[in-house]
């Protein structure tokens, strides 16, 4: 009899153990800006505007001052944060005029995929970046696990802020003329908080915002603020383009335009923080912010005026610091400790491991990141570290290498094509943060080493074999 109660106490336990896990598994809401500089965070440096609500993400939880992205452009960088494989193993290298050449593999274990198989509800809510969204059958966020998407049908289209359609669930459909389409996607978002919350089902929110990419729209009250907080630079026009029949107006002073959109995001962030707390949620929901790449110079926008790059060397499509070290930010309050800095060195493919821990999922295969959770949750000693990360930036649809970087200890390596030739550089990144005193012929045995990392870490692509 008493061994019969043992049994039935276990078996009791174990389900009430279940059920606790269950419930204790975390929201994640994982926001990421478009050509965002490290040195754009009033956090991070930013002295001419500021953003209060993206810097409670760190000083209420974490700071990574060493992350990098999967790239230095839009497609491959999320591709790499998708599939959490590093740059010389994922399929695409470089932004492609066919956009459906960058679609995901179906059969992978795409990140969303991850969430999905843990119980989550998922919802992706901005540019995709890896294919046409509407396409019936196609590769598009729905295949690789998102239950819901709302944003742009391409990436090229996501160059505008008042485009001609919205796609929804792989429906497009027409949006009147003047239509700031940010707006209408990041209300989606909230919805599908609130929805989930309802339903009591842990969620994954992925917001690939296109703040601040491209052309400098901000919302009209933002932007005449601004004009008057920048008066010299009302003559200027910034001028961009979103495709054939797309609408991408002009800006008058895109100075004033990006100063718009950085403070509309971050009142948006804001606003998130407010509806987590106001459903209950705000203590188990981890908040990443980051960024795809460095900040551009496209569109009327001037990274040097914002110092946008802080004190890195190089801005998009550069594999200098500039290019790719991106500002990531993490707060938990169940987990993370309230104002921590971290110079862990990661990048976008430790994201995919790093959440198969934190939500109890096996890594997938083709995974090559490490698990930062040890650092996000205060036990450093227990994180392993990368013996390098490697970077490459292909152009053209042929995919052909145009630049490569090596990032192993202090050590950082360039490589670059020029006039035909590849030449490598090499620096100290912690006596030369900004790139500038190229020491390759200083020391032989690090180039050796790092030459052969570059043989071993390049796998080719079918147009390269």
């Amino acid at each position: 009899m008493n061994r019969i109660k043992t049994i039935a106490l276990a078996i009791c336990c174990a389900a009430v153990s279940t059920t606790t896990q269950a419930a204790e598994k975390p929201n994640v809401i994982y926001i990421l800006a478009d050509d965002l500089g490290y040195g754009d965070l009033s956090i991070l440096g930013q002295k001419k505007l500021q953003t209060p609500n993206i810097d409670l993400l760190g000083s209420e939880g974490i700071i990574f001052t060493q992350h990098y992205s999967g790239n230095t452009v839009c497609s491959p960088s999320r591709a790499v944060l998708m599939t959490g494989q590093h740059p010389g193993n994922v399929h695409c290298r470089g932004n492609m005029r066919s956009e459906n050449n960058t679609a995901l593999n179906p059969a992978m274990t795409t990140l969303p995929r991850l969430f999905k198989n843990a119980g989550y509800a998922t919802g992706a809510y901005g540019k995709w970046g890896l294919g046409v969204t509407s396409e019936s059958g196609a590769p598009n966020p729905l295949t690789h696990g998102f239950d819901h998407y709302s944003g742009w049908k391409s990436q090229g289209i996501a160059h505008t802020y008042y485009p001609t359609s919205i796609v929804r669930d792989g429906k497009e459909t027409p949006l009147a003329k003047g239509t700031y389409i940010h707006d209408l996607i990041m209300a989606d978002a909230y919805q599908f908080i609130e929805q989930s919350v309802a339903d009591k089902q842990p969620f994954f929110c992925y917001i690939p915002t296109a703040i601040p990419h491209a052309a400098m729209h901000g919302p009209k009250e933002l932007h005449e603020k601004w004009c008057k907080v920048f008066p010299e630079f009302n003559n200027k026009i910034g001028k961009y383009g979103a495709g054939k029949g797309e609408p991408c107006p002009d800006v008058q002073n895109p100075i004033a335009g990006f100063a718009a959109m950085i403070e509309h995001l971050d009142n948006q962030v804001g606003e998130i923080l407010a509806l987590l707390k106001k459903l209950k949620v705000d203590d188990n929901t981890l908040i990443i912010f980051t960024s795809d790449n460095g900040t551009h110079s496209e569109g009327g926008h001037d990274p040097r005026f914002w110092n946008s790059n802080g004190d890195f060397r190089g801005i998009k499509r550069d594999v200098y610091d500039g290019g790719i070290r991106s500002p990531f930010l993490a707060r938990w309050p169940a987990r993370i400790k309230s104002g921590t800095t971290s110079g862990h060195i990661s990048a976008f493919w430790d994201i995919l491991p790093t959440m198969a821990a934190i939500i109890g999922q096996p890594i997938p295969e083709q995974a090559d990141g490490l698990s930062m959770l040890p650092t996000l949750t205060g036990e450093a000693s227990a994180q392993k570290q990368h013996q390098y990360l490697y970077w490459e930036f292909a152009k053209g649809e042929d995919q052909k290498i145009f630049s490569q970087a090596v990032r192993m200890g202090d050590w950082k390596a360039v490589k670059l094509k020029k006039n035909g030739k590849s030449e490598l550089e090499l620096y100290n990144i912690k006596n030369d943060i900004s790139e500038t005193k190229n020491v390759a012929k200083q020391y032989p045995k690090i180039m050796d080493r790092i030459e052969k990392i570059i043989l071993e870490a390049h796998t080719p692509l079918p147009s390269q074999r």
